[in-house]
């Protein structure tokens, strides 16, 4: 109704048919100079395919959520307060970090907690102001500058999603776990030391931490039997004394008015370590006689372990570490040559390596297989369309070209590939195909029903009668994911903007070279005859 009642099936938009004239010429000079065009074409497709072999890959796009979350570790046994000075001092520096809006502080663990962490353990929440992807990645460069000359402490900083991945597939909010399992702790602890230090060699790897870490600072109390039956002290009663020097004890009430406190006792914060006013701490001994501790046990600072490692009934030391500025599956295959071939195993001893490293790996594995799959399946129906196998295949010779536009993308853009990539480039590959088939389709249709021969006439009508087709296929699918691949890196666009963007990069390439370079291959190699009667029917 609201079209202009001249308006025919003949008739071009002025754009069209400024465009036909020039298109044609494009596709005589093409096909007079196939050779140089052609061998020009196949080097920059083999450059894009070498280019795509040697981008970095990501399991998952760094998540910009508005904020992070820092674990630090000091040496186990340290104290409540020194951990609290720590993280003031972290805090007022990351807090004259530009786009930080607040930072706090969890230390230790609450008297009810899930988490079984020591005193030595702090984790922060650090809120940003509304920022971009960019200057979001420069705060976290910042915060891991500070952590990095901050001395005594061991750190991990990422943002909560993807600390939830990572610990959800490892059980550490680690990319790269190693767990070194066999039964004597000094074996593996030394294994361990040896992991970790090949890690600190290698590039990219970052946050490097031993997860059950021997030498631990520790207070020992050797009871002597044969000391306590003598004085008639019992076990029990050294345990209670220590506990209430460490713990403190309510002895008492003290009545204010209507109030009531409670009176503890406990040993004074800084003569819990050192071992000659432990010695002192009284015992009451039988008819009420003053024993001292050391007179029925040995005191000694020594070394032991915070926490002791199993997995499957089995003792376990383990190393983690992230990795940043690197390929990930290069790192892992590295790390893995490394530690099998390089490191001597006792038996009894070996690694198990984990993590979202290898999940990446398994993933793009299962992406490609399936992909394949219903490759081989389209490729079926293309061929019960098309009928003709050489013409089949030559709907493939498209796919390198957008593939050189995608990885232009993603390379001018420093990105790297996750699985977000990977869809996109399967996405682009299907929407190549598809202006492949309605370019061949054309020309079987110009052969059967109009009688066409296969020549160089032919395949300039059929070019510019598909020329609107193609053209507004790749406008459209360009300008609806234009806006997401914009600024890919800012807030909620992670996984959907490197999937535009390499579309949006890959339907420029593709849709130039299946404009211009593909009917001239089609005219060499192509194979168009008039089909009988019969099967045009069926």
């Amino acid at each position: 109704m609201l079209l202009p009642a001249h308006l025919t099936d003949e008739t071009d938009p002025p754009l069209v048919r400024w465009l036909k004239p020039r298109y044609a010429k494009s596709l005589l000079w093409l096909s007079s100079h196939f050779r140089p065009v052609m061998l020009g074409s196949v080097a920059a497709c083999g450059l894009g395919l070498i280019g795509f072999l040697q981008l970095d890959h990501k399991f998952l796009p760094e998540l910009r959520e508005g904020h992070f979350i820092l674990h630090t570790q000091s040496v186990p046994g340290t104290s409540l307060t020194e951990s609290i000075r720590i993280g003031s001092r972290l805090t007022e520096q990351f807090m004259a970090i530009t786009g930080v809006e607040s930072v706090s502080q969890w230390a230790g663990r609450a008297e009810r907690g899930a988490d079984t962490y020591g005193s030595h353990y702090s984790e922060y929440e650090v809120r940003l102001k509304p920022l971009s992807g960019q200057a979001q990645q420069a705060v976290l460069d910042q915060l891991r500058a500070i952590l990095d000359d901050f001395p005594g402490i061991h750190y991990e900083a990422n943002t909560f999603l993807t600390e939830r991945v990572d610990e959800t597939i490892s059980g550490y909010t680690s990319a790269v776990v190693v767990n070194i399992f066999g039964h004597d702790f000094s074996v593996l602890d030394k294994q361990a030391q040896q992991v970790a230090a090949i890690m600190q060699a290698m590039l990219g790897a970052d946050d490097i931490q031993l997860r059950s870490p021997p030498a631990t600072a520790m207070m020992q109390v050797q009871l002597n039997l044969d000391q306590l039956r003598f004085r008639g002290i019992t076990p029990g009663q050294v345990m209670t004394a220590l506990q209430t020097a460490y713990e403190g004890r309510v002895v008492a009430k003290n009545l204010q008015g209507n109030r009531i406190f409670n009176v503890a006792v406990v040993l004074a914060p800084d003569l819990r370590t050192q071992v000659e006013y432990l010695q002192q701490i009284p015992l009451s001994g039988p008819e009420g006689r003053r024993v001292l501790l050391s007179e029925v046990a040995d005191i000694e600072q020594g070394e032991g372990r915070y926490n002791i490692l199993h997995q499957g009934a089995q003792r376990v030391q383990t190393v983690t570490c992230n990795v940043n500025a690197r390929d990930m599956d290069d790192f892992m295959a590295e790390l893995k040559q490394k530690v099998l071939h390089e490191m001597q195993w006792p038996a009894g001893t070996y690694p198990d390596f984990k993590g979202a490293a290898l999940e990446q790996a398994e993933a793009r594995e299962a992406l490609i297989l399936h992909a394949l799959l219903a490759g081989s399946g389209v490729l079926l129906l293309i061929y019960i369309a098309l009928g003709n196998l050489r013409n089949v295949l030559l709907t493939l010779v498209n796919l390198p070209f957008a593939l050189l536009g995608g990885v232009a993308v993603v390379v001018i853009g420093h990105a790297t590939l996750s699985v977000g990539s990977f869809v996109g480039f399967i996405t682009l590959f299907g929407i190549t195909v598809r202006n492949c088939i309605m370019l061949i389709s054309h020309y079987q249709h110009l052969i059967d029903h109009e009688q066409q021969s296969w020549n160089l006439e032919t395949l300039i009508r059929g070019a510019q009668e598909r020329l609107p087709s193609i053209l507004m296929t790749a406008l459209v699918t360009a300008l609806a994911m234009l806006p997401i691949a914009l600024n890919s890196d800012n807030p909620g666009r992670e996984i959907m903007g490197p999937m535009a963007a390499i579309i949006v990069g890959g339907l420029v390439s593709s849709t130039l070279l299946n404009l211009l370079l593909l009917p001239a291959i089609l005219l060499r190699y192509g194979r168009f005859a008039p089909r009988e009667a019969d099967a045009l029917i069926e």
